[in-house]
């Protein structure tokens, strides 16, 4: 296949040269092209098709131009078409054995289709179910009879860099054992889903210790309905309006929306969602309600979110905004993950272990220092171009979230999920 130029992103005139089939991730290819970054991918549903498909859409982005969807077309001297797919995992006889290709078409993915994705030569390996697959998920994903293969050795085997998980909601042990064999394999982890990694300090001191970045917690959407939410409850509070009470109901057609009617697997997300709007605002608990609410089918992959605010403004006056906003779910968080394992591969370079602290405050909805969106964009500018952000104190200007709280919240998260594990054996 030819190769494709751009622009090189320092201006000199220089080509950026990338080889056009460099995202398959062929060992010989991949040892030829330094820049390459090699990414393991577990679960093979929505999400993963759409960041799949998007380094399809955007291996010819010029770097110096803004392109729509994309944040940044360059990381440092990392440009979309760096990235390759190495390794994938799932547990669904419908993808296991398949090329990732055929296995990211198959049911009950339903997301938009916005880019041919040709054969990869990567076979989906099986993983281990543990607590993946809900009770709702049980309709839809038959697990594969194949015997789980050894995961840390297909990371060794294939040279994966960067593990990203996109385990379903509520898959609390399974994504500890997925943590355990990036740790083992030597990769920087980015974790996608509500299960409490980067922002536990054990795991940090974990990774940490073995010099391996991590990006988490939960991923926060481009333009999603929670940093819609967190922008609208930064700018009450810059401006001097009390918020008094607010909701953020969502609907989907997802498999993801599907898995969260099972309400025990739903606490995770809801503290997540919750705790993202609140770090930026004082409300009573009493007067906010966030989370996933109901599964509409024929949504498919559409996501539609309502918010409403209530405040009190000057002298006393109300002050109401209600929204609605409609997206496509995983189209709207591969444009966050194509920038987050960017950054890991980064801080891979630079020797960096633990947190990272502005990617995943800007990135992720639950990471371990909540800071006002802008000024998580600028540490995470700040850490591409160099500076350390490997969870340090909060910066002139940002606001950690309490630690103490945190704890307490993670602490009834374990709780019932070990409730939750007991019960069903």
């Amino acid at each position: 296949m030819p190769l494709h130029a751009c622009r090189s992103h320092d201006g000199a005139g220089a080509p950026y040269v990338a080889a056009a089939h460099r995202w398959t991730c062929n060992l010989e290819d991949s040892a030829l092209h330094q820049n390459s970054i090699r990414v393991g991918i577990v679960g093979a549903g929505n999400c993963a098709s759409s960041f799949v498909q998007g380094l399809q859409y955007y291996r010819d982005a010029e770097p110096l131009e803004t392109i729509p969807g994309l944040m940044n077309p360059m990381v440092d001297r990392y440009h979309v078409a760096d990235i390759c797919i190495s390794s994938a995992f799932d547990v669904s006889a419908r993808k296991v054995g398949k090329d990732l290709s055929e296995a990211l078409g198959a049911a009950p993915n339903n997301t938009l289709e916005f880019a041919p994705i040709p054969p990869l030569g990567v076979t989906v390996e099986r993983g281990p179910t543990l607590d993946g697959i809900g009770e709702h998920l049980r309709e839809d994903v038959i697990e594969s009879p194949t015997a789980a293969a050894d995961v840390g050795q297909v990371l060794r085997s294939t040279s994966t860099q960067v593990l990203v998980s996109y385990l379903p909601v509520g898959s609390q042990r399974a994504t500890e054992w997925y943590a355990e064999r990036a740790l083992e394999a030597g990769c920087a982890f980015v974790n996608c889903i509500p299960v409490f990694i980067a922002s536990n300090a054990d795991w940090r001191r974990r990774f940490e210790q073995a010099r391996l970045p991590l990006i988490g917690d939960d991923v926060k959407s481009q333009v999603g309905a929670t940093i819609v939410h967190r922008v609208l409850a930064n700018l009450f509070r810059e401006r001097g309006v009390r918020l008094d009470r607010t909701y953020q109901l969502n609907f989907g057609g997802n498999a993801d929306f599907k898995n969260m009617l099972e309400r025990e697997r739903l606490v995770s997300k809801k503290l997540s969602k919750t705790r993202s709007v609140t770090s930026q605002v004082e409300v009573a608990a009493q007067n906010i309600h966030v989370g996933p609410s109901d599964h509409v089918e024929w949504l498919s992959d559409r996501k539609w979110a309502y918010i409403r605010m209530e405040g009190t403004a000057f002298g006393g006056a109300p002050l109401n905004i209600e929204l609605k906003l409609e997206v496509w779910d995983s189209p709207n968080s591969a444009g966050v993950v194509i920038d987050a394992v960017r950054c890991a591969r980064l801080a891979l370079d630079r020797g960096l272990g633990g947190a990272i602290v502005g990617p995943s405050s800007y990135f992720m909805k639950s990471p371990p220092q909540q800071f006002p969106d802008h000024v998580a964009r600028r540490l995470t500018l700040e850490f591409i171009a160099g500076a350390s952000s490997v969870d340090s104190d909060a910066p002139e200007g940002g606001e950690a979230i309490d630690s103490n709280r945190r704890g307490r919240d993670e602490h009834a998260v374990s709780a019932r999920t070990s409730r939750r594990v007991r019960a069903n054996g």
